[in-house]
């Protein structure tokens, strides 16, 4: 009974440190305890919010990777993508 109880002991102690604690950090990439960085950030071409690396939506297009804050953006980027960047022909009807 006494190995029972340590056990669960021991699991309820790593269940608040990876909750709370900073095992918490590991699902997006770390806890930035280094120096204040901030986290890199890319600017939404539909609505002009920044999106932080590891969130919202991306989408390849003519190259160039694009990042998106919802799926919403992203599906009205996909609907018109000409509306929001400036497309460039030399990536367009293949092979000259």
């Amino acid at each position: 009974m006494e190995g029972l109880l340590s056990l669960l002991l021991f699991a309820g102690v790593f269940y608040l440190m990876m909750r709370f604690g900073c095992g918490a950090h590991m699902s997006h990439g770390g806890h930035g305890h280094g120096g204040g960085s901030r986290t890199p950030a890319h600017t939404d071409p539909v609505c002009g919010r920044e999106v932080a690396l590891h969130e919202g939506y991306g989408k390849m297009f003519q190259g160039q990777l694009y990042h998106f804050c919802s799926r919403n953006c992203l599906d009205q980027f996909e609907d018109n993508p000409g509306q929001y960047v400036q497309l460039r022909p030399e990536h367009e009807g293949g092979a000259k």
